[in-house]
């Protein structure tokens, strides 16, 4: 990854984990691997994250399945089974597929969360009162991740602007009024999946921004990001 000015690695061994996930540190607790295919799990940090940015690399190291990988913005403690939540869901699949009654799409979307986790709007991303999709990716809409490829990933969250890129391009760009609360990891049915190297720096205050195409350019400028980072198959470290 390209180095951010004030970017510090991120000592992952005080979060924690919720749901059906079996999330392991690696050497250095910058790294962690989720290794179980079952229902929604978060990984997080516990500390409020607005005004911060989270970066680092993302790999689903197994060809057998094709499902949800992801992060959490805003999660409190609890928040899977709170009737009262309010958190940002980012989800990606790999492919289309049928269950539930219904298609989950492949692609990358933004999602924001008032209520318990119900399994099947969570697959289905089906609109109701407690889960309500708010964008997809800009080139990843449809588009899903590929087996043993890492990807780099930027995240920026405030109270008003969520930003996230992927391999330096923004595909998720969305204003609004944002509850505070942790950054985390995600995983829905789908095991082996890796994030490393994560980082965190502060967001600094944006000036002269015009629109969201002037956020995205403070963004990258701000993160250091500019430099070209290129996706890259990964070989296996046991």
């Amino acid at each position: 990854m390209s180095s951010m000015s004030q970017a510090a690695l991120v000592d992952l061994s005080s979060w924690t984990a919720e749901g059906a996930g079996d999330w392991s540190l690696q050497s250095g607790n910058d790294t962690v691997y989720q290794s179980i295919n079952g229902d929604p799990t978060v990984f997080f940090s516990g500390l409020d994250s607005q005004g911060l940015s989270l970066s680092g690399e993302i790999t689903v190291r197994t060809t057998s399945d094709d499902d949800y990988i992801g992060f959490v913005l805003g999660y409190n403690s609890g928040d899977l089974n709170n009737p009262n939540a309010d958190y940002l869901l980012i989800d990606w699949k790999q492919n289309s597929q049928q269950f539930f009654g219904g298609t989950a799409t492949a692609g990358l979307a933004i999602s924001r969360i008032t209520d318990v986790m119900d399994l099947p709007t969570f697959w289905k991303h089906e609109s109701t009162s407690g889960f309500q999709e708010l964008q997809r990716g800009s080139t990843l809409g449809s588009t899903g991740w590929n087996d043993n490829t890492t990807y780099s990933f930027d995240l920026v969250f405030t109270s008003s602007m969520v930003q996230v890129f992927v391999d330096e391009e923004l595909e998720l760009n969305v204003s609004g009024n944002f509850a505070n609360g942790s950054f985390g990891f995600y995983n829905y049915s789908q095991s082996d999946v890796l994030y490393a190297g994560i980082t965190e720096d502060i967001v600094p205050a944006p000036t002269n921004v015009n629109g969201p195409a002037s956020l995205g350019i403070f963004a990258l400028s701000s993160l250091g990001l500019l430099g070209f980072r290129r996706r890259r198959q990964v070989i296996s470290r046991g």
